[in-house]
């Protein structure tokens, strides 16, 4: 069973910039995809970004392509996905997810991932 930890989120100004990270736990193995999702006040949880299970392909959703990057690092017992944001704007403010998702690509449909992290928020001040 995995683990999703996320931190890094908090109060920004618009224009700046935040590093969120999420660390999964659990399983000795890295073989699958790691994704970022959103939910604002009042919203649907919506598709940030996805990586596949080696770092070697990526997917941005179109509001946050060019501004936001997806990355991660595997380890033996613990895999970290990060998501660095740059150029933060007020409708970026969410409460950010990570989620893992146990096969080879990339997915962007949040129905099909498996776990889940608590949450950590983004406020981006105008």
């Amino acid at each position: 069973q995995l683990q999703l930890i996320e931190s890094g989120g908090g109060l920004v100004q618009a224009g700046g910039s935040l590093r969120l990270s999420c660390v999964a736990s659990g399983r000795t193995n890295s073989d699958y995809a790691m994704g970022w999702f959103r939910q604002a006040p009042g919203k649907e949880r919506e598709f940030v970004a996805t990586i596949t299970w080696n770092g070697g392909r990526t997917y941005y959703a179109d509001s946050v392509q060019g501004r936001f990057t997806i990355s991660r690092v595997n380890a033996k017992n613990t895999n970290t996905v990060y998501l660095q944001m740059n150029s933060l704007k007020p409708e970026d403010t969410a409460v950010y997810y990570c989620a893992t998702y146990s096969g080879l690509s990339y997915y962007t449909d949040k129905t099909w991932y498996e776990h889940w992290g608590q949450g950590t928020q983004v406020t981006v001040s105008s």
